[in-house]
């Protein structure tokens, strides 16, 4: 027998255990119990004898009667269907309440998580991507757990086992972007390409500037010259004031569209683009422009989320375009590509040669999680900032909202649907 079945059954013997107590045998002579009560006051409404002596008490209508005795139904029926059913589940009417209310509070939210927050409408600077990322500036909490660098790290082992440990945990998870922007450069083969450290490199996207004071920093005594830049001038603040807490000179940040660039044709020895193509809307475009600027015999490297490729007359199944649809709309992507179409773009350029790519999903899947931890160890800016900023309570929403999207990307990436693609080439001298 099916669930839905005995539910309707319980719910069954309590309608007409709630009926019964309103309910009058014929023939009856005399009322008693509930019955009697709503039909007392129905006579004495209507029944006022021109010898009885008048009293205050009021008059009520046979209307109102109707009315009330109606809601005192109603009210009998649901407390009765409520404890039918509890005594079937063998659990208290107030537990079982409890759950239900649970269930449709469950329900409004995640109705609500699943409506986009912050889809991308709007290209450009003073457009959608660069507007929320000056929310995220100003919120502060993206850097308090991401640190400097909002891009996923390079696991190994060691850090794996330290996700959960709640001492090293947010350490951990701001260390291995270092490592991860180690990894990268060794792996674009820029040093030797340009036959030592790059002279003049180009962060493309550059958040708050980690990247750029980064490798400023680690290539300052080689005279390298490190330029960022950024839809959000709220990033390109912050990033300032931070190289300028470290005393660095050898960067700048600007504020530019990526795929308008104010360059002159070959400006930069390496062009280096770390998560910041999945907010382009024209990826051709994106790929076209950063190989303009960069020099010949000059390396281009690019970090990205992909979505899988797609096989010939292939399609997304209808639950993988809902879940890509939700990645796309919740943070502000246009779209994905895959790792191979990003590598047909390069090769068509026809200015690019040695084009080669990797999936690094297993050694960076582990960040998606792991800024959970951090957060779960470490909850108390965002409990204060509900209680002292101007966002409120609403910033406790978000952050609901941001778990959820973490696990999302996390699950798609697990499953094959996301790729992390790594691109290089190196530009015909």
């Amino acid at each position: 027998m099916k669930t839905s079945t005995v539910l309707a059954g319980v719910l069954s013997v309590g309608a007409v255990s709630s009926l019964h107590a309103f309910t009058v045998p014929a023939g009856t002579a005399r009322l008693a119990g509930p019955a009697a009560a709503l039909y007392k006051p129905r006579r004495e409404g209507v029944s006022l004898r021109h010898s009885e002596k008048f009293t205050s008490r009021p008059i009520v209508l046979p209307s109102v009667r109707r009315t009330q005795s109606k809601s005192t139904l109603r009210m009998g029926l649901g407390s009765g269907m409520l404890t039918a059913a509890a005594s079937f589940l063998h659990v208290q009417p107030a537990v079982l309440l409890a759950g239900l209310v649970a269930v449709v509070v469950a329900f409004i939210a995640k109705f609500l998580i699943d409506k986009p927050s912050r889809t991308f409408t709007e290209a450009g600077v003073g457009g959608t991507v660069g507007n929320e990322y000056d929310a995220w500036t100003e919120e502060g909490l993206l850097e308090y757990y991401w640190g400097e660098h909002i891009h996923l790290g390079y696991y190994d082992q060691s850090d794996l086992d330290a996700i959960t440990n709640p001492l090293k945990s947010g350490k951990v998870f701001k260390d291995t972007k270092f490592k991860f922007i180690e990894e990268m450069y060794k792996w674009s083969g820029a040093e030797v390409n340009s036959g030592g450290a790059p002279p003049k490199i180009l962060d493309v996207g550059c958040g708050i500037g980690g990247t750029s004071r980064y490798l400023a920093n680690k290539l300052k005594d080689q005279g390298t010259q490190v330029t960022g830049i950024t839809l959000s001038p709220k990033q390109v603040e912050r990033a300032t004031e931070l190289a300028a807490e470290r005393g660095l000179n050898n960067v700048e940040f600007k504020v530019m569209d990526a795929l308008k660039m104010d360059f002159a044709d070959n400006s930069f020895d390496l062009v280096w683009g770390c998560e910041s193509g999945e907010h382009m809307p024209d990826k051709k475009a994106y790929v076209e422009e950063m190989t303009r600027v960069l020099k010949p015999g000059g390396t281009l490297v690019i970090a990205t989320w992909c979505q899988r490729e797609l096989a010939k007359g292939e399609e997304f199944s209808s639950d993988e375009q809902r879940k890509l649809q939700f990645l796309y709309d919740e943070w502000a992507h246009p779209y994905f590509i895959s790792i191979e179409e990003y590598q047909r773009l390069c090769s068509g350029t026809g200015k690019l040669q040695a084009v080669s790519g990797a999936n690094w999903v297993k050694e960076t899947i582990a960040a998606w999680r792991h800024s959970i931890w951090v957060g779960v160890w470490d909850p108390w800016i965002v409990i204060w900032k509900g209680f002292t900023t101007r966002s409120g309570p609403r910033i406790w929403w978000k952050t609901i909202r941001e778990i959820v999207t973490l696990e999302r990307m996390h699950r798609a990436f697990d499953c094959g649907l996301m790729t992390y693609g790594m691109v290089k080439a190196r530009k015909t001298a």
